[in-house]
């Protein structure tokens, strides 16, 4: 089924300077790649969104760490990083 859509005049420009510079062959083609990619990136969302449940999950049940003691260590950890190199 095919379909039309409204890219507005500088994403037209996009699709055909792509195909004009044989970097895809059709419209079509960069149309079908774009939703490829959205596919993509919606797919790493959900992935990331299910480690985020996870993680809070986890944190209820084994208890939460401090943020001011995390990023102390860090800076603890990074700063002597710097100092051996």
């Amino acid at each position: 089924m095919p379909i039309s859509a409204d890219l507005g005049a500088n994403l037209e420009k996009v699709v055909t300077d792509l195909v004009e510079t044989g970097r895809y062959n059709s419209k079509s083609e960069v149309l079908r790649e774009g939703v490829r990619l959205v596919q993509e990136r919606e797919a790493r969302l959900r992935d990331l969104e299910s480690s985020l449940i996870a993680a809070e999950a986890e944190a209820d049940r084994d208890g939460w760490l401090d943020a001011d003691k995390v990023f102390d260590e860090l800076k603890s950890r990074y700063s002597q990083d710097r100092k051996t190199a």
